[in-house]
């Protein structure tokens, strides 16, 4: 693996260069001492992960990071000196395509490294990320032993968001794209480490106006809020509409997982809402969204040109999960177009999906 580290600070390219020369299998290509140096060299050679500084004079982190996921995308983990200090600009980040961040290493009295593995830990997470071929199968094979349960009322019709590269942003323009008068159950999930999920929260709703809460145990799905699913293990739907988290799949390296939450979904949520993939690296969500469109499920995908890395959407609607794909700033208007057509068509029994 062949790592690329931006940082104005010498003492921190010290430490980070020490980092990746300890971590079995990783080099170092090259040190940055900005965002611009960072996207020449990256366009020149471009590395395996980079590690990217925020606060930097000239081009910072978070433009740096947007500007090399448009002329050479390549993975981004954001390192530095405090995450939880620089939130704002740690979801600027992820929205312009960092897949993750961590707090940088530091130097003990002694001079030894601390606060290495959460940094290595994560580079070894993106690389499987990059370069896996992840596969559902044990959760596309198992069966509700009791099927859908047996309803005393309606159950509401969701609008599910599964997300990962650019997916923070992403998710605040779906939301800012519905209407006023649209407030629909909204759960997401993101691929994003569970020690970031209240922070993103917070960001979201202060994003889009809307309320916004993590995922509990148990929890039922709620109109007019956002939750999003805040665990390391995947959020599923139970049979009895309560959302729960479960570790297996656990060598899945998409941590939680959009195919597990649509795919339970169509076990055990007895009505059709609306499904929507957006922005992400790999093929996650794919499997679930045509599971959902299968069961009656309108189902959207974010288009390749407003997405950071059209990874999940284009594997979304090539593997036919997808009944349309569309810019991100219409997804959110689509959703209620196809939510209220859905509850027409189920007051009126003939009606069919067209």
């Amino acid at each position: 693996m062949r790592v690329g580290i931006v940082n104005d600070l010498k003492l921190a390219q010290f430490a980070l260069r020490r980092l990746v020369d300890a971590a079995d299998g990783a080099s170092v290509a090259w040190v940055a001492e900005d965002g611009q140096q960072a996207v020449q060299m990256c366009t020149a050679d471009t590395p395996d992960v980079v590690l990217m500084d925020l606060i930097m004079p000239n081009v910072d982190g978070v433009e740096a990071t947007r500007l090399i996921m448009k002329t050479c995308p390549c993975p981004i983990l954001v390192v530095t000196a405090t995450v939880e200090g620089n939130l704002t600009k740690v979801y600027q980040a992820l929205g312009a395509g960092a897949l993750d961040a961590v707090n940088g290493p530091t130097f003990a009295t002694d001079g030894t490294l601390e606060n290495t593995e959460p940094v290595v830990r994560k580079m070894r997470a993106i690389q499987r990320l990059s370069g896996g071929t992840p596969v559902l199968e044990k959760l596309a094979r198992r069966k509700s032993s009791a099927g859908f349960p047996s309803p005393s009322e309606p159950a509401e019709r969701l609008v599910v968001i599964g997300a990962s590269t650019g997916g923070p942003q992403a998710i605040v323009d779906v939301i800012r794209g519905m209407p006023a008068d649209f407030r629909p159950p909204v759960v997401v999930v993101q691929h994003l480490d569970k020690s970031f999920v209240p922070g993103f929260v917070s960001w979201l709703a202060g994003q889009t106006g809307w309320p916004g809460v993590c995922v509990g145990e148990g929890d039922a799905p709620q109109a007019g809020v956002i939750q999003v699913a805040a665990s390391d293990d995947h959020l599923v739907m139970a049979a009895a509409r309560r959302m729960r988290y479960e570790p297996e799949p656990k060598d899945y390296p998409y941590r939680p997982s959009v195919d597990a939450f649509f795919l339970s979904l169509r076990r055990n949520w007895p009505t059709p809402g609306v499904g929507m993939v957006l922005t992400g690296m790999g093929q996650d969500g794919a499997k679930g969204l045509k599971a959902l469109r299968d069961g009656g499920w309108a189902t959207l995908a974010q288009d390749q040109a407003t997405s950071v890395v059209w990874g999940m959407p284009r594997a979304a609607n090539e593997q036919g999960g997808a009944d349309c794909v569309l810019p991100v700033g219409e997804l959110g208007a689509a959703a209620a177009r196809h939510l209220r057509r859905l509850e027409s068509a189920s007051r009126t029994p003939d009606s069919g999906k067209g």
